[in-house]
């Protein structure tokens, strides 16, 4: 399919995990590498021509709006959660109303990538088939994760569908904090708290939720001293590229 020109971009967590840095700014904003988290995943949306990401926010929201209102791509809607969390689901179900009823990629605020060869977001858009897929996730195996201490999420099967891997094991993936979405699958879905997990078990039930390794290494930055490792990998990444 064509590349998506949307998204939603999941930043509305309070982040206790990353105390004592959250105390004084969301999540987010936690720099990495020199770059906010956020603009990680927004630099790679836009980098493959995403041109409109609705963002929920919850958590000590100013700072992350005006941070958002310097970017000029891809132009940011912002999806207001201050009264109450809606958790993932919810959140994307509330942020869609902020979109055209089409295909949209789902980004996490606190996960990202360090792409090796064509853009994993394009790959992503070009493997999406919307007659056999309601969602496409990213997944990475546990030799691309830095910062994930867990096991695996799912098991992926030779065309390409999904089940879930047993809890804590080590065989199959790990989902990467990237999908792609048909909208299909939150139709009757109200803006309430509930996890994109229900979204997830329903998909694979009906036997449309599949799943795309990634190329490159995988970030995620749950707990202040997840930071350096984080930055080193970034490092040597984009070291490597150089080369």
């Amino acid at each position: 399919m064509t590349m998506p020109g949307q998204a939603v971009v999941l930043a509305a967590g309070l982040g206790m995990r990353m105390r004592p840095i959250t105390a004084t700014m969301p999540k987010p904003l936690v720099p990495v590498a020199g770059k906010p988290l956020i603009d990680w995943g927004l630099d790679a949306l836009a980098g493959v021509g995403v041109n409109r990401a609705a963002v929920n926010v919850h958590y000590l929201p100013d700072q992350l709006i005006a941070h958002l209102a310097r970017r000029e791509r891809p132009a940011i809607a912002i999806s207001d959660e201050r009264e109450r969390l809606l958790d993932s689901g919810g959140g994307v179900v509330a942020a869609l109303a902020l979109l055209e009823r089409a295909p949209f990629f789902v980004l996490n605020a606190d996960t990202f990538w360090i792409d090796e060869g064509e853009a994993n977001l394009s790959r992503m858009a070009s493997a999406f088939d919307d007659t056999l897929m309601d969602g496409l996730l990213m997944l990475a195996s546990l030799d691309q994760a830095t910062g994930h201490d867990g096991g695996t999420d799912f098991l992926l099967d030779g065309e390409g569908r999904l089940a879930r891997a047993p809890k804590g094991g080590r065989e199959g993936y790990v989902y990467a904090g990237a999908i792609l979405f048909h909208p299909r699958l939150f139709d009757g879905f109200d803006a309430e708290p509930h996890s994109l997990n229900r979204h997830f078990d329903r998909a694979i039930a009906a036997g449309r939720l599949f799943g795309m390794p990634m190329t490159g290494r995988w970030i995620t930055v749950g707990t202040p001293d997840v930071i350096a490792p984080a930055e080193a990998v970034v490092r040597e990444a984009l070291a490597g590229a150089c080369a």
